[in-house]
């Protein structure tokens, strides 16, 4: 009995030193995967639809269902249905559109952000009136409607296209935002201006305040009203933003939806009638408006907006001619739409969770039983765009081959990266969903001792 006492002890003994060896390569390992960043040379990749990137030489086009299940665990209880995890998409884009007249042109989705369609549109150039769009967005964010506007010398000396206000008459804001969005009165533009910011280089800077929270990347505006001034410009992809944050305002649609509309200066003296020259809003289904403009420098302008089987687009077209082609800014901004709903639709491409190939443990006691020795992943979040049947969509994930004990349930496993067409448009956290402990000495010890007695 006291030989096989001290016969366990020997190998129990020797086991341990042997595991105490395996426990330092193992810290080393747990150093190095407890960095901040981890990284792989070659993430997998789940096709959503199209082809993805092939390094490798293997063909990963084709349907979903059969890409994703090699991947995506299908194994466990826990297992989802992917099928309704990632859709289809539907649609597909010319290249060009045909005869657009338009020196600089944008499409953009409302929802997502995402650019559908752009001719030179980061190319800097004079916007003529649609920068009070701009102007009335402010007016409304910052102004009251029953405000009481008094006329200065100098907003009254605007040129055409004008209202006509006269010096220290006076008016209500609201009033004046329809003069300036269905006339497009110049006057009127620096009466606001002076009202809200005090003085018109005051409200300038309020404009490119505004701009620049919106995402605008080259905005410049040093007038309310859009008149030709040296370094005012835009471009028709920041256009599209500030169309797609100004019409979700219920008051701005309102105004420019509103046919005709009537008011008075406020001693009665005077009374005006003002009307809606957007032809756009009757000749395109689903139109909801918002602002032309025309300089000599800037040409013919116009930002539009339409809604179409629940999906909005803007768009934006700068120098779509001069003096006689008025109407070509209406040709392009209906080939633009017609661009837009022909060929995308919005669809949710991604709506979690996703469960994933688990990952193998170390520093973990192989028992047959454990219940911990791998960790389970999973994947969540929702995505929605409008896609083509020419976009490639694929995720992107990127793990470690192994996790390291201790792991706690929700810890941060990797990333998941979300591509169109090679662009990283959305990131999401792949995380553990159980846990696993990370054996001390003492359980390899009692592990051996288990084990020799058993």
């Amino acid at each position: 009995m006291i030989k096989k006492i001290l016969s366990i002890l020997c190998v129990s003994l020797s086991i341990i030193i042997l595991s105490a060896n395996e426990m330092s390569k193992y810290n080393i390992i747990i150093n190095n995967l407890r960095q901040p960043q981890i990284t792989v040379p070659n993430p997998v990749t789940i096709p959503i639809k199209g082809n993805i990137p092939n390094e490798q030489g293997t063909d990963h086009s084709g349907d979903i269902n059969s890409n994703i299940n090699s991947i995506i665990n299908s194994n466990t209880a826990n297992s989802t249905n992917n099928d309704n995890n990632i859709s289809g998409i539907a649609g597909k884009p010319s290249n060009i559109i045909k005869n657009l007249y338009a020196n600089s042109a944008c499409l953009m989705d409302t929802f997502s952000g995402r650019v559908l369609y752009s001719k030179d549109a980061d190319k800097p150039l004079p916007m003529a009136s649609t920068t009070k769009i701009m102007t009335c967005i402010l007016a409304l964010e910052l102004g009251n409607p029953n405000d009481i506007v008094k006329i200065s010398r100098y907003a009254s000396s605007m040129p055409d296209v004008q209202l006509n206000i006269c010096e220290n008459e006076q008016y209500k804001l609201n009033d004046l935002l329809y003069s300036l969005m269905l006339e497009s009165h110049n006057d009127t533009a620096v009466a606001i201006a002076e009202h809200i910011g005090g003085s018109v280089d005051n409200f300038a800077k309020l404009m490119n305040e505004k701009a620049a929270i919106l995402g605008c990347k080259d905005t410049c505006f040093v007038t309310p009203n859009g008149l030709d001034k040296d370094n005012h410009h835009s471009t028709a992809s920041d256009l599209c933003l500030i169309a797609a944050y100004a019409i979700n305002n219920p008051e701005f649609i309102k105004i420019i939806q509103t046919p005709s509309y009537n008011f008075n200066e406020l001693s009665g003296k005077r009374s005006f009638t003002v009307n809606n020259h957007d032809a756009f809003l009757g000749m395109y289904k689903g139109a909801i408006g918002i602002k032309t403009g025309f300089t000599g420098k800037a040409g013919y302008c116009f930002v539009g907006a339409a809604k179409q089987n629940n999906m909005t687009l803007v768009s934006a077209v700068l120098a779509s001619g001069w003096p006689p082609n008025k109407s070509y800014k209406w040709s392009d901004t209906c080939k633009l739409m017609d661009y837009g709903f022909n060929n995308y639709q919005l669809e949710t491409i991604l709506n979690g969770p996703i469960s994933l190939q688990p990952l193998p443990v170390i520093n973990e006691l192989n028992q047959s039983n454990s219940a911990d020795k791998i960790i389970n992943l999973y994947c969540e979040g929702t995505y929605t765009l409008p896609v083509s049947s020419s976009d490639n969509i694929y995720l992107s994930f990127e793990l470690p081959q192994k996790a390291v004990a201790p792991i706690e349930t929700g810890t941060t496993m990797g990333l998941a990266h979300l591509i169109v067409n090679d662009n990283i448009v959305a990131q999401y956290p792949i995380t553990a969903a159980n846990s696993a402990r990370e054996y001390s000495y003492k359980d390899y010890f009692m592990f051996i001792i288990d084990t020799l007695l058993s």
